[in-house]
């Protein structure tokens, strides 16, 4: 990544809305999803919180324990962000209404990896073995995605016809899966544009399996 899209927590407004906790818990997810878990450290959280290193261990007694309520908190971002707000969440017929949210998804591709990972995606990555409440924050978190989503995709198939076989919560978590490599595969070459054509294929694929006769 060029050094012009250098960005840390520590760019971070100290004037950021909320609670200290809430400005620890936003300046966490920043931090992490710019330079992973491990690198950043507690005084750049806080830091770009604006607030002490005391006003942390206040609210949080480790860096893992801000890091679990920081995947709740994902949780609820991504609740209005991506299942409330957009104009996907709208359209009348569940299928179309699927593939809008696939749309949706795939517009977030842009710009620096920062800014369209998945902060849990990026944190369980590194997690996964060495912090078990980690793993199951991000593990609940990703769930919570999945099971949303399979709420429209049971819609879809209560309406249209599906391939064989297809249960609405495997096809949700497939959809996961895709959009997590996606992510990985934008940071690994610098530039979303692969992982625009992987959202473009689940496009296609997830289109497929609702026209097989």
């Amino acid at each position: 990544m060029s050094p012009s899209r250098t960005r840390t927590a520590q760019s971070m407004p100290a004037s950021t809305p909320g609670s200290a906790r809430e400005k620890l818990i936003a300046a966490a997810i920043a931090t992490v999803r710019y330079k992973g878990f491990s690198a950043t450290s507690v005084d750049e959280i806080c830091q770009g919180a604006g607030v002490t290193k005391g006003a942390f261990f206040h609210h949080f007694a480790s860096k893992e324990a801000l890091a679990v309520a920081a995947a709740g908190a994902w949780t609820d971002i991504a609740e209005q962000r991506i299942f409330t707000l957009p104009d996907w969440t709208r359209i009348p017929d569940p299928l179309d209404r699927l593939m809008g949210h696939i749309d949706f998804r795939l517009s977030m591709l842009d710009g620096p990896a920062e800014d369209f990972t998945c902060f849990v995606g990026t944190m369980v990555q590194e997690s996964y073995n060495s912090s078990d409440p980690i793993r199951a924050a991000c593990d609940a978190s990703i769930r919570a995605y999945a099971l949303r989503l399979a709420e429209n995709i049971q819609q879809a198939i209560d309406t249209h016809r599906i391939a064989e076989g297809v249960t609405a919560f495997s096809l949700a978590y497939h959809i996961q899966a895709v959009l997590q490599g996606a992510f990985i595969l934008a940071k690994a070459n610098g530039h979303p544009v692969i992982a625009r054509d992987s959202v473009m294929h689940l496009q296609r694929y997830v289109i497929m399996l609702f026209t097989q006769k």
